[in-house]
């Protein structure tokens, strides 16, 4: 019988994070709900404008559009949002 390796579940995902001093981690961390422009900001020294403009740069029209709209309505980019609406839904429960 064989033993596991480790005690910790492996998950597998479809896109998993590239390293952080890669180009690719800037795309990934920019369609992440979770990540914050100013995450990004601490981790690469691009401002959100950078972020765009790198974005536009590296994507498809199409897909970058899907991102703007994305990054600038439904999701939380920025981190006073990501707080107010967090205590918004604790506050509704």
């Amino acid at each position: 019988m064989k033993s596991k390796q480790s005690n910790k579940p492996i998950t597998r995902v479809k896109k998993p994070e590239p390293p952080k001093n890669s180009p690719d981690w800037i795309i990934w961390a920019a369609w992440a709900d979770r990540i914050t422009f100013e995450e990004i900001r601490k981790v690469t020294g691009l401002s959100e404008s950078k972020v765009i403009a790198h974005m536009r740069k590296s994507l498809r029209p199409s897909s970058f559009r899907l991102w703007r709209k994305r990054a600038s309505t439904q999701s939380i980019k920025h981190q006073k949002l990501f707080r107010h609406r967090r205590d918004y839904s604790r506050d509704q429960d």
